[in-house]
């Protein structure tokens, strides 16, 4: 398995020749190294509906590769107004089976809405959500937009994670501190910061983050956008 990580909050996840990307903003984030148009991707996942996730999922998914998009029901919804012939809506601790992975809708807390500034208008996008993504006898966990909530220990409990990312930005999401509660609960091999030094707001020393992880036994490692990891399945 290959994940590479584009920048914010978008991770990209190969398995086989299939894929999936979850939360793309790639034309609105100054540090991605890459175009909406050039991401090739069987499947897009999103965890909830703020611009900084959704911007370029439509055009992924509909005008370069004919791919579903998952989301929460209402969320798939405002998906199939923006041109999406495949927007499938799911719901807090169900999954969907793409075929070549299946993905587990897990909770997070955070805010999900759609701000439309042309008429001062804001859309309820139903609630945030993370992923966890089963594939290739592995489990990768993407906790969305989160803030630290105790229920992360049980899900570490129930399912043993191969690779956890992580927001680590605060202001919007966890901060460094709580993120490293969150990864003694997840309890992941490898946990990946994200969601952090994209604007000014959420700058955050990665580096500093996983010496902390080091220093509680546990293994991280920085990413910047465009690089790969590569793990070996089960």
């Amino acid at each position: 398995m290959k994940i590479k990580y584009h920048g914010h909050a978008c991770i990209q996840i190969h398995t086989g020749e299939k894929s999936l990307i979850i939360d793309p903003f790639l034309s609105g984030n100054p540090t991605a190294t890459i175009k909406p148009e050039e991401i090739i991707t069987d499947a897009v996942l999103l965890t909830h509906a703020h611009m900084d996730h959704i911007l370029d999922a439509a055009p992924i998914a509909s005008a370069n590769n004919d791919a579903p998009v998952v989301s929460i029901v209402e969320l798939a919804s405002y998906m199939s107004w923006q041109g999406v012939k495949n927007s499938i809506g799911m719901n807090m601790g169900g999954t969907f089976d793409l075929g070549f992975a299946k993905a587990k809708m897990i909770q997070a807390f955070h805010s999900s809405g759609i701000v439309i500034e042309e008429t001062k208008q804001i859309l309820y996008a139903g609630m945030p959500a993370g992923f966890l993504v089963f594939a290739e006898g592995l489990t990768i966990l993407h906790a969305g937009d989160t803030s630290l909530f105790s229920d992360m220990k049980m899900i570490g409990e129930r399912h043993p994670i191969d690779v956890v990312f992580l927001p680590i930005g605060d202001h919007y999401t966890m901060g460094p501190e709580d993120a490293l509660q969150a990864a003694e609960w997840y309890n992941a091999k490898l946990t990946v910061p994200i969601h952090h030094s994209t604007f000014p707001g959420i700058t955050q020393d990665e580096k500093q983050f996983i010496k902390q992880l080091e220093e509680r036994g546990l293994k991280g490692k920085a990413m910047a956008p465009g690089d790969v990891l590569e793990i070996v399945g089960r």
